[in-house]
Formats: structure tokens, C-alpha cells, sequence
């Protein structure tokens, strides 16, 4: 970092620099002990020894810009370029520590203001003791109050810097660890990454896959430890509009409510370490159209049974085909009827009158349609293996 360039240099007696020089360590014990008291967030990290650096930090500072303020012929100094450039390199670190260290520009900022207050107060005191006039001492005032505006501005620009950095790292830590979750990652290497991205781990996870719209207007409403993956992302590879929220949650009732009628699909609840699980389930829903269907929100623990039926739609096909057989010579007309009231007679265990009002028609017509059926496959209608495979077959 650089200093700003000051206005025309103040002219000061050697006396008069002699005795300020002389003044500057005890100023820089007024200006600790004065933040110390007036800015709570430095109370105790000031005490000790870390008061008497913060002391000589002071020093350093203030005599930095006696350097500065006093042609080197008049002061009798040298290396007038050396010490500016390390006040504003220390200012520069020490705004970047404090970010570090989670205390906020408004605490740094004040401290400045008041050690600009302090140190004001006391060196002009000494300079007035020592003669200095009137206008030079407006002078002097003006000059001290834009150096330390320039190191607080020096200070606050690496508070500013280093808050970016460590936030960009830690989201790019956050987002390794999702893709982490997502592809199965072993338990010791999620933990390790989660520990890295100071992620404070749930017991629990709910995938949820939305478009990217929609993430940006509910994210706000989910938990803060929420990750979120969008865009170019692997595991979202034929779905580039959508995104991956892994959503923490004590109850998947709470999950649910969060998101409302968003659409989209949510996988189920499971340990943090086995998110994947939750991810594949909700993303195979998504691929099968089962969020196209609906418009709104797909909660996959409500359609288990679907996604098992379409998990291999070749295989369902060939069990449909091999379940339906017996039927292959009957007209194709009758061949529909007779399948079609085989499933309601599997659906409803066989209860003629729920079967009649599934399919709109007479009871009658269902004895009737259920003796054909009889004749055709026989004992198959009693065997539980038939039963189970045309259940599926049929769903």
C-alpha cells in the first residue's frame, strides 16, 4: 500500500520537533488506554502485551508523520519514505488481522477516531507549549487528521480485502464439499472438508432440485448452513438450468414447509454423510418427469412406488408383456377390458362393488369379465407370485 500525498509541509521549529518526538511515547499509551475505554471489542484483546505493541504501533504511526509533515533539513531525520511505507503497510495488516479475527470495521473505525482524538489533543498541547502560533497550529491540526484519515482508510481497505479473500475461500471450500456430498465421498473425507469450510455439520440432509430461479427465492427462507450448487455442475449434467440444495433440517416436515409450493423435487432425509442417496433418488424423480407432471412440489417419499415401477422401463414393459400373455389372442377391444378390470380387481383384493364403481360399469359386467378371466389364466389368479408380478405390471 501507498500513502496519499500530504499538502504543503508544516513548518515546525527543531525545538518543537524535539519535544514532540520526546512526546509521542506517552501518547501512545493516552490513545490505547482511550480505546481500551471507550471501544468494548478491544477492552480485553488490548491489555498486556498486546497494548504495549498496539503503544508502539502508535509511536511508529505518529512519527511516521513527522516525517512526513517536517522537511527532512528542518527535522534532522532520514528514511522519510522507509517509515510512511511501513505505517501504511502495518495499517494494511492490521485491518486485514482484525477481519481475521471477527471484529467488524465499525469497531475499527471508531478506535481510530478515537485515537485521532486523543493523539490530536496531546501533540497539540506540546506544540503550542513550545511556541507554535496560531495558524500554524490549524495547520498542524489539518495535517494530523488527514494522515490518520488516510491510515484508517489504509486499515479498512484490508479489513475490506481480506473478508473477500477468506469469503471466497470458504465458499470454494463449502462448494467442494458439496460436490463431495453429492458423488459419496467416504465419511473421513467429509468431515475433513466440512471442518475446512467451517461447516457446522446437521444430523441430517434433504436433497432438493429446483430451477435456479427458484433456488434464488427460497434459499433465503432455508437454513443458513444450506449448500447449494448451480450451473456447470457435473452431478446436475442434462439439467444446466436447475440447481442441488442440500437443505438441514431437524424434521423433514420442517423441510417441507420451508420450501412451500415451489416446484421441484425433494429427496428423502438422511444422515449428512449419505446426502448422495438423497441427491440420485431425487434426480432419477426429475428425470422421469415426475416434477413435469405435477408443477409443484414432488415429495419422493410420497411416490416410492412409482420410481421403483420406472427404475428399468424396459424390464417393466417385458414383465407387463409376460404377465398379459394369456390375453394375446382376444380381440384387441376385449383384450384392453379384461386388462383393465384385472387391475381393479388387484387393486381393490377382489371386492366387486368397488371394482364395478372403479371402472364405471354394472357389477354384473364384473362377474362376468372376472369368469373370462378365470378361464383364461385359471390358477394363476391364486398364486401369490402372479399376483405380485401383475400388481407391478399394472401399476
Amino acid at each position: 500500500m501507498t500513502e496519499g500525498p500530504l499538502a504543503e509541509p508544516l513548518s515546525l521549529t527543531p525545538e518543537q520537533v524535539t519535544a514532540l518526538r520526546g512526546r509521542l511515547p506517552r501518547v501512545g499509551e493516552k490513545v490505547v488506554a482511550a480505546v481500551i475505554a471507550e471501544v468494548p471489542s478491544y477492552s480485553v484483546p488490548f491489555q498486556g502485551r498486546m497494548g504495549r505493541t498496539i503503544e508502539g504501533a502508535v509511536t511508529l504511526a505518529l512519527s511516521g508523520f513527522l516525517d512526513m509533515a517536517v522537511n527532512s533539513a528542518a527535522s534532522g531525520t532520514s528514511g522519510t519514505r522507509e517509515r510512511p511505507q511501513q505505517v501504511f503497510d502495518a495499517a494494511y495488516a492490521l485491518g486485514r488481522g482484525e477481519a481475521r479475527s471477527g471484529r467488524t470495521m465499525d469497531a475499527l473505525t471508531a478506535a481510530y477516531r478515537i485515537g485521532t482524538a486523543t493523539a490530536w489533543r496531546e501533540m497539540s498541547r506540546t506544540a503550542v507549549s513550545h511556541g507554535l502560533p496560531a495558524e500554524g497550529l490549524v495547520r498542524f491540526a489539518e495535517l494530523v487528521f488527514d494522515y490518520l484519515d488516510q491510515i484508517s482508510a489504509v486499515s479498512v481497505a484490508g479489513h475490506a480485502d481480506e473478508l473477500a479473500r477468506t469469503g471466497r475461500l470458504r465458499e470454494r471450500h463449502l462448494s467442494e464439499l458439496a460436490v463431495a456430498l453429492l458423488a459419496g465421498r467416504e465419511k473421513e473425507r467429509l468431515e475433513q472438508l466440512a471442518e475446512q469450510a467451517e461447516w457446522n455439520a446437521p444430523a441430517s440432509l434433504t436433497a432438493v432440485l429446483l430451477p435456479q430461479s427458484a433456488a434464488r427465492a427460497t434459499r433465503p427462507l432455508l437454513d443458513p448452513r444450506t449448500l447449494e450448487l448451480a450451473g456447470d455442475v457435473e452431478a446436475l449434467d442434462g439439467w444446466p438450468d436447475h440447481a442441488v440444495l442440500l437443505v438441514p433440517g431437524r424434521s423433514r416436515a420442517a423441510v417441507l414447509r420451508s420450501l412451500g409450493e415451489v416446484p421441484g423435487v425433494v429427496g428423502p432425509t438422511v444422515p449428512w454423510t449419505a446426502a448422495s442417496r438423497s441427491f440420485h433418488r431425487a434426480l432419477r424423480a426429475l428425470e422421469l418427469g415426475l416434477a413435469a407432471e405435477s408443477q409443484a412440489l414432488v415429495d419422493t417419499e410420497t411416490r416410492l412406488a412409482e420410481l421403483v415401477v420406472r427404475a428399468d422401463p424396459s424390464a417393466h414393459e417385458d414383465l407387463r408383456a409376460q404377465v398379459l400373455a394369456p390375453l394375446a389372442d382376444a380381440r384387441p377391444a376385449a383384450a384392453e377390458k379384461l386388462t383393465e378390470t384385472l387391475r381393479a380387481w388387484l387393486l381393490h383384493q377382489g371386492r366387486r362393488d368397488d371394482i364395478a364403481e372403479a371402472l364405471f360399469v354394472h357389477p354384473q359386467t364384473v362377474r362376468y369379465r372376472m369368469g373370462q378371466l378365470r378361464e383364461i389364466f385359471g390358477d394363476r389368479l391364486e398364486d401369490p407370485s402372479f399376483v405380485r408380478d401383475a400388481t407391478i405390471a399394472l401399476s
